[in-house]
C-alpha cells in the first residue's frame, strides 16, 4: 500500500485514510469500522463480510470490474454465506477470488483494509447512514480540491 498516494479526510471527527490506486479512490474500511468499535475494527469488517448481501454485492462488483475474478469460488462463498457458521475475512476474499476491490495488509503498523469507494460506501452505510452521507460529502470535497490543485 505504500506505493500509492495517501490522504486523510475527516468524517464526523474520525480520521479516514484514502489511497489512490490506478486512478481510483480506495477508502480505509478499518478507519470506518473504528467509528463503530475503535477496539475491534477487524471484527466489525468480518461481521459485515459474512452477510449474504455483502458477498453478493462484492461478487457483482468484481464481475463488472475484474476480468480475473474467480466466479466459481464466489458462488461457493455466496451459498455458504446463508449458513450461520459462515465466516469471511478480507484476505480470504481477496486471495481466493482474485478480488481487486479490496486491499488488505496485516500488521499493527501500516496494516489495514481498504476498499474501492463503491464498496467502502456500502460498508459505511452498514455502519451508519449518517456516517455514509458525511463520507460521501467529504470525499467529494477532497476530489474537487485535488482536481483544482492539479
Amino acid at each position: 500500500m505504500s506505493k500509492n498516494k495517501k490522504e486523510t479526510i475527516y468524517v464526523k471527527g474520525a480520521e479516514v485514510e484514502l489511497i489512490m490506486k490506478e486512478k481510483e479512490n480506495y477508502i480505509s474500511l478499518t478507519d470506518i469500522a473504528k467509528y463503530r468499535d475503535g477496539e475491534n475494527p477487524s471484527q466489525i469488517i468480518s461481521l459485515w463480510l459474512r452477510t449474504y448481501s455483502t458477498i453478493e454485492y462484492l461478487g457483482l462488483w468484481e464481475s463488472l470490474n475484474n476480468l480475473n475474478f474467480n466466479p466459481h469460488i464466489y458462488e461457493g462463498f455466496k451459498n455458504e454465506s446463508a449458513k450461520p457458521q459462515f465466516w469471511m475475512s478480507p484476505q480470504k476474499w481477496i486471495n481466493e477470488t482474485n478480488a481487486i476491490g479490496m486491499i488488505s495488509k496485516s500488521g499493527r503498523y501500516g496494516g489495514g483494509t481498504f476498499a474501492h469507494s463503491d464498496i467502502a460506501f456500502k460498508f459505511a452505510a452498514w455502519i451508519s447512514a449518517e456516517f455514509e452521507l458525511y463520507l460521501v460529502t467529504e470525499l467529494a470535497i477532497s476530489v474537487t480540491l485535488q482536481h483544482w490543485n492539479n
